[in-house]
């Protein structure tokens, strides 16, 4: 009997390509999306083995009550739905509570109506286990036991800084739940870097990305006398995170856990010259910038053992990922 996976905000970057994974592997999958415009394509592109149910809005009490009532064959939930936000007139409305209140309110949910769920899966972030001076410090390797020291109330002044709360507070809320209700199901957090990579089909890949996607294509297209983009940190293949989340709901010992989902350091610098090394056409029209800056030896890795040890992930690189990626928007662009 075919096993079938609930995917919250399937027309996400990480959700589509997490979609995809699971069907790669045989699952049937139920995706929850925020119209019918959004799940149309969808069903285009992954078939029969993909169907959806509209819900509109995440921070409503019970939003996910009659979708789950209508699947009783449902036996795992990835919730990848949650605001990728980093402009907003109202923070705590359009941020803080989507993400945070969405989280227990669907957990509140699975546990009412869909007693058969056995485990659930929520994306996370790594930025709710470090701050960000800890990412520019050379001898931080982190790890899955660390939080964010992060205040609620920083997230109502500042768009970028609500982010970090929102996945920080969601995170927090959502074993807060499973310690509390005692639910039938196993939580586990997947905590990616920085996720870059192709869409998981090329329509989705004309014009402007997604806000950290568009980070390589913003590179790519660079005249010689531009200045590069201040950007470093940890990254990730957003089809290594995809992998993750089905792995995560295969592997019993990821039950209960919080994974680090990060295949290395980055820099604008590091980007460019992957993209000079691999695109002869871009040299003429790409700046050089300083291609010594790639140099992260200074640094600890990033702690993610349990990514390697329990779900097994074998890292795609920085490098294949930005070819990846731009192969994929000269084919569409």
């Amino acid at each position: 009997m075919t096993t079938t996976v609930f995917v919250s905000g399937a027309s996400g970057y990480i959700a589509s390509q997490t979609v995809a994974e699971l069907i790669s592997r045989g699952y049937d999958v139920v995706g929850s999306v925020r119209s019918a415009a959004k799940g149309d394509p969808l069903v285009s592109y992954f078939g029969n083995k993909f169907k959806y149910e509209v819900v509109r809005t995440l921070e409503q009490e019970g939003a996910f009550n009659e979708s789950l009532k209508r699947h009783p064959e449902v036996t795992y939930f990835l919730h990848t739905a949650s605001p990728a936000v980093f402009v907003a007139e109202d923070n705590e409305k359009e941020i803080l509570l989507p993400a945070i209140n969405g989280t227990k309110f669907l957990l509140q949910s699975i546990k009412n109506y869909a007693p058969q769920i056995k485990g659930v899966v929520i994306t996370s972030s790594m930025i709710a286990m470090v701050s960000p001076e800890d990412l520019d410090n050379p001898k931080f390797a982190g790890g899955e036991s660390f939080w964010s020291d992060i205040a609620y109330e920083d997230g109502l002044k500042d768009s970028h800084a609500a982010y970090r709360v929102s996945k920080t507070f969601a995170e927090k809320a959502a074993w807060e739940f499973v310690e509390k209700e005692g639910p039938n199901f196993t939580l586990t957090t997947i905590n990616p870097a920085l996720v870059f990579g192709p869409q998981a089909n090329d329509e989705s890949a004309k014009g402007t990305l997604n806000v950290t996607a568009e980070i390589v294509s913003s590179i790519y297209k660079l005249n010689k006398d531009d200045k590069l983009p201040r950007i470093a940190g940890p990254f990730a293949d957003v089809r290594d995170v995809a992998k993750a989340h089905v792995l995560a709901i295969e592997k019993e010992d990821a039950q209960g856990q919080r994974i680090i989902v990060c295949a290395q350091r980055f820099n604008a610098q590091s980007i460019l010259n992957i993209l000079r090394k691999n695109f002869p056409d871009l040299q003429d029209k790409l700046p050089v910038g300083n291609p010594a800056d790639d140099d992260f030896s200074p640094y600890l890795p990033f702690n993610d053992i349990k990514s390697r040890e329990i779900l097994g992930l074998d890292y795609i690189s920085l490098e294949q990922c930005v070819v990846d990626s731009i192969n994929q928007i000269r084919r569409v662009n």
